[in-house]
């Protein structure tokens, strides 16, 4: 199947209002709206570089919620005399922390990959004769590293565990995580690459990284219900 013409400027489209999201995300954090935890500060802005403007309602409305107390303008109401409002991570219903649990996996995997797809773009690299298999490889490879590295960051302090425990449980928490929202974004290109165009897109055009968008909102479908149990059997942690 040939590329539809309206297909590229969707692309674009799309591609622009996610740097617009990362950008309008990043700009409020260093206007003073910090997370609870470092690392959500990096979750949030690369959450936005797939899911644009849903991430832009996802923060103000779910993310904002864990705003550090001395940073937050309930905080700065309180100094002037107000009644103190924190917002609390804690204070977030069930399925919204499963789905910052989510989007904490998602932003690992969002890293991973576009360092992966770039690297195989100078660098190709094939597997099983394909070379969408060589990049799902590194793509797993550095998602999974980088993931268990904000899992780690992400439970060490919440549980004040040595780092060898911290690792250990980091590896608990984000291993089954991966894995599903691998099966979902990796699901999605197999069908964009063998049945819907029946060949690969090239990675310097807009379509490619479209798509990879696309792939990383199924990953996050795949990846809730697992984040889901996870956090009820107390494999991960609140976020």
């Amino acid at each position: 199947m040939t590329i539809p013409s309206w297909l590229p400027t969707l692309a674009i489209i799309s591609l622009v209002l996610a740097g617009i999201s990362f950008v309008i995300i990043t700009i409020d954090m260093l206007n003073g709206h910090r997370q609870e935890m470092w690392i959500m500060d990096v979750v949030w802005p690369l959450t936005a570089l797939y899911a644009g403007p849903l991430a832009l309602w996802g923060y103000f409305t779910v993310g904002r919620k864990s705003v550090k107390p001395a940073d937050s303008d309930s905080s700065r109401q309180s100094e002037k005399g107000g009644q103190p409002d924190r917002m609390m991570q804690g204070q977030k219903p069930f399925w919204q922390s499963v789905g910052v649990g989510a989007l904490h996996c998602g932003s690992g995997c969002t890293l991973g990959d576009i360092m992966a797809e770039t690297f195989v773009f100078f660098v190709p690299l094939t597997l099983f004769g394909k070379p969408i298999f060589g990049a799902w490889a590194i793509d797993f490879v550095l998602a999974f590293l980088i993931g268990i590295a904000f899992q780690y960051f992400a439970i060490k302090p919440m549980r004040d565990i040595s780092p060898k425990e911290g690792l250990v449980a980091a590896l608990k928490a984000d291993t089954l995580s991966l894995a599903s929202w691998q099966i979902g974004m990796y699901g999605w290109m197999a069908i964009v690459t063998f049945a819907i165009f029946g060949r690969e897109l090239p990675k310097d055009g807009p379509v490619f990284w479209f798509m990879m968008q696309v792939a990383m909102l199924f990953g996050f479908v795949t990846a809730y219900p697992v984040n889901w149990w996870l956090l009820k059997v107390g494999l991960k942690e609140k976020m």
